[in-house]
């Protein structure tokens, strides 16, 4: 049986795992968790249940899932295994975050998980040593110029590229926009789709406003459906992925020469160019809704003049 993750993946992608029917039947179920209590993103899903799928399957592959049968010596060389192919800090991070992950889910099964939990060490990895990648101003006009001159759908391309470039919008936002959402009459968008699980308002800037109104009335097809970018298949209107809203950005983006840019790096632009006019960290965090003001700490390395304000006199100088 082939457990699928989550909606947005990448349709009919070899590297979906293939499990016995109790290990899918536990993953569908962590699935549901990040996804509707934790609010986690598909690709944050599809890389955790990755993750799990693997050390569930070392463990019971032959046999039925009983969590209490999990062992801290199974954990123990599991990682073992696991960093043994690929050592480096960030991949021994993802996994010790996606078994805490998993075990604060047990937890809350009823399980007992402090044995297994103290043999997870997370290494050390300053998530703060380096900058967001972020476009300069040149590069996102020629972004914008790009997306308008897309040989297929340009019009789509344009709107979705405004979206996050001026509202820093994730893909799964974009994706998740309905017609309802757009509130024509007081400049605002219904966000729905968010890693919050909560409904945020947002301004519509007037430009972006004009390039979804262009979309809408000239190039959407003319289709009973509620989401504002939809896609048809085997003659049903289904609505466009995110996967397929970072297809058409990325892509963008390589007609233009950026190759390593990814949708992400259109909301680090946004929230640069708040701290370049003056905004502070709150504001930005409040723009990108993030759910912590630590996933905004990382801008303030960018704040250059604020942070001359607060540096401390070397020792010996005159001042």
């Amino acid at each position: 049986m082939t457990i699928s993750t989550t909606s947005g993946d990448k349709p009919n992608s070899p590297e979906t795992p293939i499990y016995s029917a109790h290990i899918t039947e536990e993953l569908r179920r962590y699935d549901e968790h990040l996804r509707d209590v934790r609010g986690l993103a598909a690709g944050t899903r599809k890389g955790r249940l990755r993750i799990i799928g693997w050390l569930l399957e070392g463990k019971f592959k032959h046999r039925e899932f009983v969590f209490a049968r999990l062992r801290p010596d199974d954990v123990r060389q599991f990682l073992a295994r696991r960093l043994a192919k690929h050592q480096s800090a960030s991949n021994a991070s993802q996994h010790a975050t996606a078994l805490r992950s998993y075990l604060r889910y047990r937890a809350t099964c009823g399980d007992q998980v402090g044995k297994l939990a103290a043999v997870i060490l997370t290494p050390v990895h300053w998530r703060l040593s380096t900058l967001p990648k972020a476009l300069n101003v040149e590069d996102a006009d020629r972004l914008l110029v790009a997306a308008a001159a897309a040989r297929k759908m340009p019009k789509r391309a344009y709107a979705i590229v405004r979206l996050a470039l001026d509202l820093g919008l994730r893909s799964g936002e974009i994706a998740h926009l309905n017609l309802t959402d757009i509130d024509w009459q007081a400049g605002t968008l219904m966000l729905r789709g968010t890693k919050s699980l909560r409904q945020d308002v947002v301004l519509l800037p007037e430009e972006t406003g004009k390039a979804l109104a262009d979309y809408l009335q000239h190039e959407r097809p003319a289709i009973r459906h509620p989401a504002v970018f939809v896609r048809q298949v085997a003659g049903r209107s289904l609505p466009i992925t995110s996967w397929a809203i970072q297809k058409v950005i990325k892509r963008t983006c390589h007609r233009i020469g950026l190759p390593d840019v990814s949708a992400h790096a259109l909301r680090h632009t946004v929230a640069c160019r708040l701290l370049e006019r003056g905004s502070s960290l709150k504001e930005v965090a409040d723009l990108l809704r993030h759910r912590s003001l630590n996933s905004t700490l990382i801008y303030a390395k960018l704040d250059t003049p604020k942070l001359a304000t607060v540096a401390l006199p070397w020792p010996g100088s005159a001042v």
